[in-house]
């Protein structure tokens, strides 16, 4: 990740709720139109063991 997708990630994480809620949404609707290339094995397991690790944190 670059400086600035770090940046604009800090700054939406800061955002109460309501507003997070929004920009997400419409981040939604830009990206659903997106030709994403199918996601190989290691990368589903990647984000697998991602999720779980932080899932244990809690």
């Amino acid at each position: 990740m670059n400086t600035l997708v770090k940046e604009l990630l800090s700054t939406f994480d800061s955002l109460p709720e309501s507003e997070r809620l929004e920009i997400a949404g419409e981040i939604l609707k830009r990206v659903t139109n997106l030709d994403f290339p199918p996601l190989s094995d290691e990368d589903l397991v990647w984000n697998a063991e991602e999720l779980f690790l932080e899932l244990d944190q809690y």
